[in-house]
């Protein structure tokens, strides 16, 4: 069992910036890979960025390449993405997930995470 609690949206200018952290409680947060989603109304759930339990491994979708970076501290149980040069088109409510099956790497499919948060709502105005 895994808790996820993000923070950290809100509303934003177009190219400006916004940091989202999840926290997770629960299971050793150093044995399961994370990753970020987002959902837009109308849209299915995407994933943004994800990272492999170690740190070493980061997958992103071509969308945010070169604007958000994901990161995580296994001391601190906590799993952070910086969005830089925001566009109103990242508009959307943000999930953090956990996957338990990645093993070294990253999945980019929301099917493969196990838990998820409860979102946070990010908008980006023009």
């Amino acid at each position: 069992q895994v808790q996820l609690v993000e923070s950290g949206g809100g509303l934003v200018q177009a190219g400006g910036s916004l940091t989202l952290s999840c926290a997770a409680s629960g299971r050793t947060f150093s044995s399961y890979a994370m990753g970020w989603f987002r959902q837009a109304p109308g849209k299915e759930r995407a994933v943004v960025a994800a990272v492999s339990w170690s740190g070493q491994s980061t997958y992103y979708a071509d969308s945010v390449k070169g604007r958000f970076t994901i990161s995580r501290v296994n001391a601190k149980n906590t799993v952070s993405l910086q969005m830089n040069s925001l566009k109103p088109e990242d508009t959307a409510i943000y999930y953090c997930a956990a996957d338990f099956n990645a093993g070294m790497g990253v999945h980019s499919t929301a099917s493969e995470y196990n838990y998820w948060g409860q979102g946070t709502q990010v908008t980006v105005s023009s």
